[in-house]
């Protein structure tokens, strides 16, 4: 309740209703009187001085005079409009917070505007309004980028044509190269099934592609597909360089490997000089290293493509390293995603031998060992290479099988990819060389030589394939079953998920969209590491024994005087025999 005192009759006329007193000239305070306002003049927060009670009284009753002024439309005023939202539980979220509704109420004392009860919605939202405050440069406005402009400057150099020929002879040119995929026309038959990217961004790739090729000597092209990134995407293109450009890599790799090996031996040498000048020799350590296993040449087995990756269309392309087995085999031992940064380490157990450029090109190695596969008999041996089955050439004979055929039966599938050995090559190496001249050591190599591994040969049937327990390795579907005869074949592959390939006539093609990890029926479990190795072998000359008592001590010294004097006896004999 108000415990305000009563004002003087003398001081001011006394009205039936607080609108009369409105009328009268007593309603709310001016900018001119006493008490408008916080800032009044002999009055400061941080001061002690109290300003007069009788101004400060006057401002309060003309403030609830105007408050419990009655809408000419409504006929509420605020007490009333207060009450009615506490009852009906309405509005309530305007005044959440005091300071909120104290905001509310000075603007409405201070600007007056008549009605205001019917339009306190309009009045909170203009105090929200007013706290909003833009960010705001000392000279001029800050200029937003609208996303639109800002996906138009990306990918606006991969319409640009560099060159001043005619559009003609470009053109002419674009239509004459091979070695540029059709990504729009794969897209289609992709999209037929839903899977693939949207058609902004497959004909950006397009644009990327082309662009590599105009770069890069490349002989063949091709979109593998694209591996998902916790901060940003692979984009991956499959190319084939030309006959000269394979043989100068390896020779600038020769030659990093010879200067690495001379610095070895040097390296080598300067300790053997060091440790011949140092008098005790500290006990050499018996363990050796198993052998690398070389990896393959440009051109074969795993490094039979060269890849580049960028992680957006118009980005610089980056060229993958060779894979080596040590990081196949590491792959396949370990599960980590992928960043999008090509230079980013790989921490794992075992420890990967490289970054994730390695990782990710040990990753594309595998899938593409085990899910590229080809409608059978698309592919055939050549004629004098039957033997060797190393290689495979397209057949001009083949006649495609009717996409109910394909779905139904796996047989009508093959694999067109070598199959990478536990070893982590595609073609087995024995590790183990025989050049040391020691005969123990032979002995203990051919001890150590372990079994030559064979994998699946070419072009074998994908219905041979494995399962995953009750999963089968493949599954194959139509695109369509409505219009049968215009559908598309489509394979997914169960042990890679993101895996597709689809076949139409004489047409396929092989996609990968996903996060570059293998499916697993159990949770993914680390390797433990290997058991510690003793630090000394344990012989009856160094374990430690109970000491003896005196007794034993006393019997084995009358052992050894009666030895001792058997052995002068018999000495003595013999000299007396000679």
């Amino acid at each position: 309740m108000d415990q305000s005192p009563e004002p003087d009759p003398s001081e001011e006329p006394q009205s039936a209703h607080p609108q009369d007193a409105y009328e009268v000239g007593h309603g709310p305070y001016q900018p001119h009187e006493p008490g408008y306002g916080l800032d009044q003049p002999g009055y400061s927060p941080y001061e002690d001085e109290i300003p007069d009670p009788q101004a400060r009284m006057l401002a309060i009753k003309n403030a609830k005079a105007y408050l419990l002024k009655t809408s000419t439309k409504s006929g509420l005023n605020f007490i009333m409009f207060y009450d009615f939202c506490i009852v009906n539980q309405q509005y309530l979220h305007l005044y959440d917070r005091y300071d909120h509704f104290a905001n509310i109420l000075t603007k409405i004392l201070d600007e007056q505007p008549a009605n205001a009860v019917d339009i306190i919605e309009n009045i909170s939202k203009d105090v929200k309004w007013a706290q909003f405050r833009k960010k705001m440069d000392t000279l001029r406005d800050e200029h937003v980028v609208p996303p639109t402009l800002e996906a138009a400057e990306k990918y606006k150099a991969l319409f640009v044509k560099e060159g001043g020929e005619d559009e003609h002879e470009e053109l002419e040119e674009e239509m004459g190269q091979p070695s540029l995929p059709n990504v729009m026309e794969t897209a289609f038959y992709f999209e037929q099934a839903g899977i693939g990217l949207s058609k902004d961004e497959s004909y950006y790739i397009f644009l990327a592609l082309k662009n590599l090729i105009n770069v890069q000597p490349i002989q063949t092209c091709r979109f593998w597909g694209k591996i998902l990134g916790l901060e940003m995407n692979y984009i991956i293109a499959e190319v084939q360089l030309q006959e000269g450009e394979e043989e100068e890599e390896e020779t600038e790799e020769e030659g990093e490997e010879i200067i690495a090996e001379d610095q070895n031996e040097m390296d080598e040498a300067e300790e053997e000089d060091e440790e011949k000048e140092k008098e005790p020799e500290p006990p050499k350590s018996t363990y050796k290293p198993p052998p690398d296993i070389p990896k393959e040449a440009n051109g074969t087995g795993t490094n039979k493509y060269v890849y580049f990756v960028c992680n957006e269309p118009g980005k610089p392309w980056v060229k993958l390293p060779p894979v080596t087995p040590a990081q196949i085999v590491c792959a396949r031992q370990i599960k980590k995603f992928f960043t999008g940064h090509l230079d980013a380490p790989v921490v794992t157990f075992p420890p990967f031998p490289g970054n994730e450029a390695n990782y990710l090109r040990a990753q594309i190695a595998r899938i593409s060992a085990g899910t590229h596969v080809s409608p059978t008999g698309f592919y055939q041996f050549p004629v004098d290479e039957e033997e060797e089955a190393d290689t495979y050439e397209e057949n001009p004979e083949f006649e495609p099988p009717p996409v109910a055929e394909m779905v139904e039966s796996l047989a009508t599938w093959a694999h067109h990819v070598k199959e990478i050995l536990k070893q982590g090559r595609c073609v087995w190496i024995n590790p183990v060389q025989k050049s040391e001249e020691n005969e123990e050591d032979e002995e203990e190599e051919e001890e150590e030589e372990q079994q030559e591994e064979r994998g699946q040969a070419l072009l074998t049937l994908i219905s041979e394939d494995e399962g995953i327990k009750n999963i089968p390795a493949w599954t194959a579907q139509a695109s369509t079953d409505l219009i049968p005869e215009y559908s598309v074949a489509i394979l997914q592959s169960n042990r890679w998920p993101g895996a597709y390939a689809f076949a139409s006539g004489r047409k396929f093609e092989n996609i990968y969209f996903g996060w570059g990890h293998k499916y697993n029926s159990e949770n993914h479990t680390p390797a433990l590491p290997p058991p510690a190795e003793a630090e000394f072998p344990s012989d009856p000359g160094i374990t430690e024994r109970a000491d003896p008592t005196v007794e034993e001590e006393m019997a084995f010294k009358a052992a050894q005087e009666e030895a001792l004097a058997a052995a002068e006896e018999e000495e003595n004999e013999e000299a007396e025999d000679d």
